[in-house]
């Protein structure tokens, strides 16, 4: 099985920044992706970035400009850089990793970490 942990998180205020970091306990290099999901209160959890193993990005709409993926190779680490950040993005943000599939529900999954936007 494969451990992801998450660190980073923790309450923010409107407007400030917050970097959220994930380790995984294999090489990342053999996933076809790794990114991020978020799941704000009374909310469906969506994907909020992704990055491939070729170094291709996503982004939800939303984030767009003021949230930047990017991966560590070395340290097995993927990395969410979050500017601007407004209360409307409080949320349990989750790191993923996608191994070789066709099925994007084939997953692992990281325990999640708060992020609080809060005055």
């Amino acid at each position: 099985q494969v451990q992801l942990v998450e660190s980073g998180g923790g309450l923010v205020q409107p407007g400030g920044s917050l970097r959220l970091s994930c380790a995984a306990s294999a090489s990342i290099s053999t996933f076809n992706a790794m990114g991020w999901y978020r799941q704000a209160p009374g909310k469906q959890r969506e994907m909020v970035a992704g990055i491939s193993s070729a170094g291709s990005t996503n982004y939800v709409n939303s984030v767009q400009g003021r949230f930047t993926i990017s991966r560590d190779n070395a340290k097995n680490t993927v990395s969410l850089q979050m500017n601007s950040l407004h209360p409307a993005h409080t949320a349990v943000y989750y790191c993923y990793a996608r191994p070789y599939s066709p099925f994007d529900s084939d997953k692992y999954w990281g325990q999640g970490t708060p992020v609080p936007v809060s005055s």
